[in-house]
């Protein structure tokens, strides 16, 4: 189960920064670093406390959505992501 969500957690992370790259170049430092941070700064969430994942992977989703809104991006793009904190 930890594994699993870990795992979720990860791949999570790993679609952030693909989404990253879809943004304006000058802005892809700042998102990269922000991205990263919230990920490190929530590393002591207990892995067996799934609401507490599961809402930090929805908030990851709700966010990535509003930055893509903000520059243009089709939200379309983001339905890996989406898949992902929805499982």
């Amino acid at each position: 189960m930890v594994c699993r969500e870990m795992q979720k957690v990860l791949r999570a992370y790993g679609e952030v920064l693909r989404l990253v790259r879809r943004l304006p170049e000058d802005s892809r430092p700042y998102y990269a670093k922000f991205a990263r941070e919230n990920f490190v700064n929530y590393r002591e969430v207990d892995p067996n406390d799934d609401v507490a994942v599961d809402e930090l992977l929805r908030r990851t989703y709700n966010h990535s959505l509003w930055v893509l809104n903000k520059y243009g991006v089709d939200e379309s793009v983001a339905g890996k992501l989406k898949g992902i904190c929805s499982a």
